[in-house]
């Protein structure tokens, strides 16, 4: 069926494959989401601020 060099190919392929899927769930459930809550919590921080000091003005 298989020689040995197409069985370790095709298991470096799989291995490749899983890193790559499991990767892509971790960016999408934990990574990107941090990323984006942390850019809208520092826009709203700025925005205080600007608010802040044109009162202060």
């Amino acid at each position: 069926m298989f020689e040995f060099d197409q069985y370790l190919g095709f298991l470096a392929f799989l291995t490749i494959l899983t890193i790559g899927f499991w990767l892509m769930i971790f960016l999408l459930t934990f990574v990107i989401p941090y990323w984006v809550g942390g850019s809208i919590i520092e826009m709203i921080k700025e925005k205080r601020a600007a608010k802040k000091a044109e009162q202060g003005e």
